[in-house]
């Protein structure tokens, strides 16, 4: 814990005003960045003797629907010489591109694409950002919070047509009354070995 507490004094000291903020929590130091100084100090980390953050590890989205900047955009980067890793924070909107890791750590490319299909947001500078899980037709992005669990298209093979078709999510009845209670909470009679925890 005190190498990440002069590790992020170290940082501060450096980096100045290029960072928002730093956090330590469960044992990982968090800083957050504005966008336009994220590829500048992702670079820094990464090249700085003193850090060596080598290892691009991920990057994933948090969707804040209430925030006027409703999303995270989350780094995970790994320094093998300190044994610790780091996460860098940029907060962004919907219409707002962050700025593409891709120059400074080239794994970042599909771990973008992913953020850009199921959250939407954008990163400037990507070599390709296009839908990487989803379907080319697909409407919206699913891991945004106001996405509608059920989706908006069902896909079915049709036997008739003898295709795959798309059709608008019909919710049956079945579903709309679905009980929710446990089929353990809702039994009534003995099972073998239940005498066991039985009090006497």
């Amino acid at each position: 814990m005190d190498g990440l507490n002069d590790l992020a004094t170290y940082l501060t000291e450096r980096l100045g005003d290029k960072l928002v903020g730093t956090a330590l929590s469960l044992g990982e130091l968090t800083i957050t960045v504005e966008g336009g100084n994220l590829v500048e100090v992702a670079r820094f980390l990464r090249d700085d003797k003193r850090c060596q953050f080598i290892g691009f590890i991920d990057t994933c989205g948090v969707d804040w629907p209430a925030r006027a900047r409703r999303f995270d955009v989350v780094h995970h980067l790994l320094s093998p010489r300190l044994n610790q890793r780091i996460r860098i924070k940029v907060e962004t909107d919907e219409i707002t591109p962050v700025p593409s890791l891709t120059p400074v750590f080239p794994g970042a490319d599909w771990f973008e694409r992913e953020a850009y299909d199921l959250y939407g947001i954008l990163f400037s500078g990507h070599p390709d950002l296009r839908r990487l899980l989803t379907d080319y037709g697909f409407d919206g992005h699913p891991l945004r919070k106001d996405f509608p669990v059920t989706g908006f298209v069902e896909v079915r093979y049709d036997d008739e047509r003898k295709r795959v078709v798309y059709e608008p999510v019909r919710l049956n009845q079945e579903f709309r009354n679905f009980d929710f209670l446990s089929p353990w909470e809702g039994v009534t009679y003995d099972l073998p070995g239940d005498e066991k925890a039985k009090p006497n």
